[in-house]
């Protein structure tokens, strides 16, 4: 039984060895067999002999073969790594290749003459190794074509088109004319954005009264945009100032070009009217009858009975307007000297150009200058205009006139940021009106001060201070509007009300005097401030001997303009008289040789005004130990509340030392 059993476990032993072998054997040879087909053998066979063909060629890249990866069979595409290491079109290798041998040359600096431009070129080519951005299959592409038309008509946007020259992509160029026409064409391209973003004139050629933080745009992103626009013409107009004013100057601009339009007919100037002679006389004041006082009145076109030879507070407010406006000494009488002025040859006014196209044109130019984000709420005061236009969300919110300053005491053109309103201000007379105007007065006449109601007082190294506390009768009238900048001019209140009767408001020190000041504040206030309910009777019910300052949680952008030429509500083109010459100024750069390099900012000389004025030690009473204030080291870091440190030259010591930051700024008013 034993027997039996262990025979049939020796044969079922046998059969499953048989079996096992017989499978091995299968799985040995099919895996010898996939072995064999995935690895191929090495062909032993000699290739055929080189041709000059092949050997012009160049060689064809190979994926290579690392000891972990095996040889990529022929399943695999070959043409895959060629792809990979190659990003420029084979037809335009020769381009990228000269283009990388101009970059490293002199000749670059010909072609792209911007020294910030070249940098910016650089970098944009060797980051996408230098394959061209004008040029496909050898001739110039879409993109190159857009631009070219675009930069065609630049006039149309105020610009010159001649400042842009584009190269001539010619059908079957050489490579080396490709690559210097690619490089031609992104200078002209680079020059146009950077004009149309902050422009073709520098603002320090046409006044150092202007200051703006210009940003060039950086060429190497120009560049990034241009090539992954669509179009490369909307690419470029999109460094043009983008707000209404300056578009609604486009539209003006092309329908002038276009002609006269016949709903507008040309409005003939006014004959001048022969100016009425004033006899010579002894001095006249008010409250004296004389016969000379009705020419007077005719002279000064007062309204109401000219016959009458009354010199009356009509007569006194008509002189003293003609005294601010012939910049002659303001006393209301009629001396000597402003009988001259009045008899004299008429003071020159600065006429805005015959020619309104090209009014305009500076104009957009100037619109360059100002910051793209005008903010929001945010003031915009045109000086030519006399206007103050407060805006909220895109819209005049409220507006009034003002008084500017005087041709030769222009008001500057800068944008700033108000910070806070000061009720009831104390003026602090800057040096150089201390020096031109009130020390020459004291030497004529040594209550001159007194009378209107200002402060002298001398420090112990001969510095002089002037001022005007708080009142009725203070120069910044009882309240002022502070954003500090670099030429020291604010908005203020004002009791010579009678000048915003005027058309022509230029009477101020550079400042601006506002019509309705109370009426600005509570607009202002109700737009950073509105939990506050400020109005105007609560404004006014502030008023006293003391400065109060009314700080903004949030700062208002103010930008002080000089548009000669805008377009109005109702759609009108409006221009201005050219008051300070800055029109004047920019034709002539346009018009001369000067415009070749009228986008380079040129040095000014430092502005002295601020400068303390000083006289002997107690020549002016006191003897010295005016009062100092602890803290800034110069005239500007007491204005603006700079670091502390040094004594503070102001102001006089009768008046109560102000709070950080806010109070005792001088004004030009």
């Amino acid at each position: 039984m034993k027997s039996l059993r262990f025979d049939r476990l020796l044969a079922s032993t046998a059969l499953a060895l048989v079996l096992a072998l017989s499978s091995h054997a299968a799985v040995a040879q099919q895996t010898e067999t996939s072995v064999r087909t995935a690895v191929p053998v090495p062909d032993t066979s000699l290739p055929p002999p080189l041709t000059a063909k092949d050997i012009e060629a160049p060689a064809k890249l190979a994926a290579p073969v690392t000891k972990d990866e095996p040889k990529q069979t022929a399943t695999i595409p070959a043409v895959e790594p060629a792809k990979a290491a190659a990003p420029v079109a084979t037809a335009d290798s020769g381009v990228s290749d000269r283009l990388r041998e101009l970059i490293s040359s002199k000749q670059f600096e010909r072609v792209v003459t911007h020294k910030a431009d070249r940098a910016g070129v650089e970098a944009f080519y060797s980051a996408r190794n230098y394959a061209p951005l004008w040029v496909n299959n050898n001739a110039g592409n879409d993109r190159a074509k857009a631009a070219i038309a675009y930069l065609a008509q630049a006039d149309a946007v105020g610009l010159d088109p001649s400042d842009y020259p584009a190269p001539d992509f010619k059908s079957g160029a050489t490579t080396d004319a490709l690559a210097e026409a690619e490089l031609k064409l992104t200078a002209s391209t680079l020059t146009f954005a950077r004009h149309a973003q902050i422009g073709r004139i520098h603002f320090t050629r046409v006044g150092s009264d202007i200051q703006y933080d210009l940003i060039a745009p950086d060429p190497a992103e120009v560049l990034v945009k241009l090539a992954d626009g669509s179009d490369a013409g909307s690419v470029l107009d999109g460094f043009n100032p983008p707000q209404q004013e300056f578009k609604a100057l486009k539209a003006k601009l092309a329908e002038l070009r276009k002609g006269p339009v016949a709903s507008e007919p040309k409005v003939e100037a006014k004959p001048e009217q022969p100016r009425v002679h004033v006899p010579d006389g002894k001095l006249l004041r008010p409250g004296m009858k004389d016969s000379r006082v009705v020419a007077l009145r005719k002279r000064l076109d007062i309204a109401g009975d000219k016959d009458n030879p009354l010199y009356d507070d009509a007569v006194r407010d008509a002189v003293k307007t003609f005294q601010t406006e012939s910049d002659i000494g303001v006393d209301g009488n009629l001396g000597p000297n402003t009988l001259r002025a009045l008899n004299g040859e008429q003071r020159e006014v600065r006429r805005a150009s015959a020619d309104p196209i090209d009014t305009i044109i500076v104009n957009m130019e100037r619109w360059r200058w100002v910051p793209r984000n005008l903010g929001n709420p945010h003031v915009v005061v045109n000086v030519p205009d006399y206007s103050l236009s407060l805006y909220n969300d895109g819209k005049v919110y409220w507006k009034t006139k003002i008084v500017a300053g005087k041709p030769n005491l222009a008001t500057p053109m800068v944008s700033a940021e108000m910070k806070f309103i000061t009720v009831n201000p104390t003026w602090n007379v800057p040096p150089s009106i201390i020096e031109k105007e009130y020390l020459p007065a004291l030497e004529q006449d040594p209550q001159a001060l007194d009378r209107i109601g200002l402060k002298l007082t001398q420090d112990a190294d001969g510095t002089i201070h002037i001022s005007q506390p708080p009142g009725a009768g203070n120069a910044l009238g009882r309240i002022r509007f502070n954003f500090p900048n670099k030429f020291l001019v604010y908005q203020h209140d004002t009791p010579d009300k009678h000048l915003f009767a005027k058309d022509k408001r230029a009477f101020s020190h550079g400042c601006m005097r506002v019509q309705n000041p109370l009426t600005y504040g509570e607009k202002l206030l109700s737009l950073v401030m509105p939990k506050e309910h400020y109005t105007e009777a609560r404004l006014e019910s502030m008023f006293g001997g003391s400065e109060i300052n009314i700080n903004f949680p949030k700062f208002i952008p103010v930008h002080l303009t000089y548009q000669t030429a805008f377009v109005d509500d109702a759609g009108k083109l409006q221009l201005r008289d050219d008051v300070y010459g800055r029109d004047a100024r920019m034709f002539a750069i346009l018009k001369s040789n000067e415009r070749k390099v009228a986008d380079i900012a040129v040095e000014r000389a430092k502005d002295t005004s601020s400068k303390p004025v000083r006289m002997p030690a107690g020549m002016y009473g006191g003897g010295g130990g005016g009062y100092s204030y602890g803290g800034g080291n110069n005239f500007f870091d007491w204005i603006f509340g700079g670091p502390q440190g040094g004594p503070r030259p102001y102001p006089p010591r009768n008046i109560p030392p102000p709070p950080p930051r806010n109070n005792g700024r001088y004004s030009w008013r």
